[in-house]
């Protein structure tokens, strides 16, 4: 197995057909200039003694040229993210050198003499990489071969390199896309950045069903809904941060007016109820899809489809309605379960942490083994609930369990009930150390018309019991989220702190 077969079958398929657009650099590239291109990079990088190939930079044409290069060469694919500090890069480089390093125009002076790393300029590489003519070995089709380092956010400490290997790219595409299943005109317009594993994966996705890609750089509403209507976008996959301000782009519309907007998958990040309903209300003709994944799942491992969605917005019974914010069931070839703190699988309807298993998971970290069990089972850290119907409901990080009077309680089933108020736009429940409780129920609110503290307490009084009502609340004009819609709930906790005390 190797990605770069992907992108083999797509030119055998469609070869004229332009694969990547870049709109800020005004380029474009088709299916076999791709692959020659990674060709040509491929053999420029097994001339050298670099190890890695890393990839700092924003969505454009370079971005699949290196991924598929870096496969065809033998080499770990490395993006990295270039919202962190100058010494947070600095120290991710002395862990991936000796490297090839392709990175923005106003970067490459600071890395010309850096030990260990060759750099590129994006421009200069593209450039290269069209241009030159190499002839590169074949590429190997060992399974095990490493595909893919990708960091974690590193929220609790040094970040980890998660191992992505050749057998978990090419079987999650496998299980999941339809090969050559776009026509054409279909255009997929891809704004995630290309560290987090969505870009990896709509990369390869979107190679594999010969779709063509139209990338977004830097995301904002305003350009999002520009170009989905100047591209005449097909698909597109957003997270929640950014379809709420989607949503808020297009206020006072009834009608999004993308008739050619076929789908729109969302994820990474819990939806609130009231931005699906009225993005589903802006696109009628949309079908909707929400994704859950992680990046040592190599992307996406349960979905609620367009039906899912469509039923729940229909149905008059809350049950059935609330599944329009879990992130649905399974796909095929994966396996969940539920467990408690002792490892017990738990029944529907309970509470702990998601454990998954299947050909596309790895579990696995650079320089730290694997943490997949024996069975095969791999430990998400993620906690939440399967409904009776197999739906699953995330409730946030198995870490941020609440503790009252020795009591635990998730702050997702908080949140969830307090998103259920008109008022209320957005939620983020914590535990602040209390010298009575252990820790104290607080909550950070957004809202979208008046309401009291004491009424938001009051009804989650009535839905839970009374020592899961927040001590305090405290409202403010936004929750912060980073770049991938993930709820930076550390730094939620640690400013309610400040405040309390």
């Amino acid at each position: 197995m190797n990605i770069m077969m992907l992108l083999e079958m797509a030119v055998s398929g469609c070869p004229e057909r332009v694969a990547f657009v870049d709109p800020e650099m005004d380029a474009s590239i088709s299916y076999q200039e791709l692959f020659d291109s990674a060709g040509n990079i491929a053999s420029i990088l097994g001339a050298t003694d670099v190890a890695r190939f890393a990839m700092l930079d924003v969505s454009n044409i370079g971005i699949p040229i290196g991924l598929f290069a870096s496969s065809w060469a033998g080499i770990p694919y490395v993006p990295l993210n270039y919202r962190l500090t100058d010494p947070e890069i600095e120290s991710l480089l002395d862990r991936i050198t000796p490297a090839y390093l392709v990175t923005e125009p106003e970067r490459v002076a600071g890395f010309h003499d850096r030990k260990g790393v060759q750099v590129s300029s994006r421009s200069d590489f593209v450039a290269l990489a069209r241009e030159t003519e190499g002839t590169p070995d074949a590429w190997s089709m060992d399974p095990e071969d490493t595909a893919v380092l990708l960091f974690t956010s590193g929220t609790t400490g040094a970040p980890k390199a998660a191992v992505l290997r050749q057998k978990h790219l090419v079987s999650y595409i496998l299980g999941s896309v339809e090969f050559m299943g776009a026509d054409e005109e279909e255009a997929a317009l891809v704004c995630v950045p290309p560290y987090h594993i969505a870009g990896i994966a709509a990369v390869l996705s979107s190679v594999y069903s010969g779709r063509r890609v139209v990338q977004l750089a830097n995301f904002s509403a305003e350009k999002w809904v520009q170009l989905a209507r100047d591209e005449k976008i097909t698909t597109a996959f957003v997270v929640p941060t950014m379809l709420s301000r989607i949503v808020e782009e297009l206020a006072g519309a009834t009608n999004a007016d993308m008739p050619h907007l076929q789908s729109l998958s969302y994820g990474g990040g819990k939806m609130p109820l009231s931005v699906i309903q009225r993005a589903m209300e802006l696109f009628p003709g949309t079908d909707f899809t929400n994704a859950y994944g992680l990046t040592e799942t190599s992307s996406t491992i349960t979905v609620l489809g367009p039906d899912e969605h469509r039923l729940a917005s229909a149905s008059d019974e809350e049950d059935v309605q609330r599944r329009l914010v879990s992130v649905g069931a399974p796909l095929p070839g994966i396996e969940l379960e539920i467990r408690d703190e002792e490892g017990a699988v738990q029944p529907a309807g309970s509470r702990g942490e998601i454990h998954v298993r299947g050909e596309q998971v790895s579990g696995e970290y650079e320089g730290r083994g694997s943490v997949v069990d024996s069975d095969g089972w791999f430990p998400t850290r993620d906690a939440g609930f399967v409904d009776g119907e197999g739906f699953l409901f995330i409730d946030g990080r198995a870490d941020d369990v609440i503790v009252r009077g020795g009591e635990n309680m998730s702050p997702g089933e908080i949140e969830d009930v307090l998103l259920e108020h008109p008022a209320v736009s957005d939620a983020a429940v914590v535990g602040i150390p209390s010298e009575e409780w252990g820790e104290a129920v607080v909550a950070a609110i957004v809202i979208s018309d008046a309401v009291t503290t004491e009424e938001l307490q009051a009804w989650v009084k009535d839905q839970m019991r009374s020592s899961r009502v927040p001590e305090r609340l405290e409202f403010w004009d936004e929750l912060p989220y980073n770049e991938t819609g993930k709820l930076l709930r550390r730094v939620v906790k640690e400013r309610l702190a400040q405040l309390i005390d």
